[in-house]
């Protein structure tokens, strides 16, 4: 391996693939050598914005002895496609959220991996943040008691404020709307803090705008022993909100919204918590396991498990039914 490790930023066609290229160029492990993208003259906008190369030809690129891995960030119709030669290539990969559009075909890009040894990594940042750990703390300690409810909603004015791209609203491209991209994160804290699967998922998804995915979308997902989570996303609030509510048989707790900071009720009042630095954040661990050959088990458990309930939130939206989420690989 390169010392630093040499990284290549696939497509730009998402809003964050500028975030992943800044990271490999500023992390003091990696250096961002190469841009492609299936749009050429985006590419070359990026390359020229970064001052790297732009490769027209993926397999050339990905062929490179002298590349250790790559981060992507095409449309998520692509994603399988490019994920899987850079895997086949023996590149370590870095993806933007989801992994896949499928259940099948994010536990096939899993298993390459594995069978290739190379690290993949989801960017599902909030796992990683101050308050997500401050909460697990709550949780681990039994202050709440039974978790019975709880209501993660993350919003903001993409589409009203004219920032987010319109290719976003592509349902061939995006394999759908707020609740796909915005609401993966409400999906994966969710499942982090009932800690199990949930058994049936119902969406509600509205289109404010008339595009063709959801830009206002509402999921509610039953947990065994009647334990709820509300999951929320929309592309059109203004000003932006992130709110996580829990609520248990002995106390409630809640974070960000109105009040901002995170607080704790146990029937003496609300008293605030304090919130820890973030840690190390989805690109420090894939650079991590990189270099230890470990690998990332709790972020592609969580991955994967985001796939199996977006699938089912979009089949619950369109069919207007509850949809039971796929089961996960390992026990079928």
């Amino acid at each position: 391996m390169s010392q630093p490790l040499a990284v290549a930023a696939l497509g730009f066609w998402h809003v964050h693939g500028r975030d992943y290229a800044r990271d490999a160029q500023e992390h003091p492990g990696t250096t961002l050598v190469a841009i492609w993208d299936d749009d050429p003259e985006r590419g070359r906008e990026a390359a020229e914005k970064f001052d790297v190369e732009f490769v027209a030809d993926l397999d050339e690129l990905l062929a490179r002895d002298s590349l250790d891995g790559v981060t992507v960030t095409t449309s998520t119709d692509q994603h399988v496609d490019v994920i899987s030669r850079a895997i086949a290539a023996g590149k370590h990969v870095f993806t933007e959220k989801v992994l896949a559009p499928t259940v099948a075909d994010a536990d096939a890009l899993v298993a390459a991996a594995d069978t290739a040894g190379v690290s993949l990594v989801v960017s599902l940042p909030r796992l990683y943040h101050g308050y997500t750990a401050a909460i697990q703390e709550v949780l681990d300690a039994g202050t709440l008691g039974e978790l019975a409810y709880s209501r993660v909603r993350l919003a903001h004015d993409g589409w009203i404020a004219g920032w987010l791209p319109d290719r976003f609203g592509n349902l061939a491209e995006a394999y759908g709307g707020a609740l796909t991209d915005l609401g993966c994160h409400p999906i994966y804290l969710t499942r982090l803090f009932h800690r199990s699967e949930p058994q049936r998922v119902t969406a509600t998804y509205g289109s404010l705008t008339g595009r063709e995915v959801d830009d206002n979308a509402v999921v509610t997902a039953e947990f065994d022993g009647g334990r709820i989570g509300v999951i929320e996303a929309s592309l059109v609030q203004s000003p932006g909100d992130f709110t996580i509510e829990l609520r248990g048989t002995h106390g409630a707790l809640s974070y960000g919204g109105a009040a901002g900071g995170l607080f704790l009720n146990t029937g003496d009042g609300w008293q605030e918590l304090a919130v820890p630095d973030n840690g190390a954040g989805a690109f420090d661990e894939w650079v991590e396991r990189i270099h230890d050959g470990s690998r990332a088990d709790a972020n592609l458990d969580h991955a994967l498990a985001l796939t199996r309930v977006v699938v089912a939130a979009n089949a619950s939206a369109a069919e207007g039914r509850p949809v039971e989420p796929a089961v996960p690989a390992a026990t079928r």
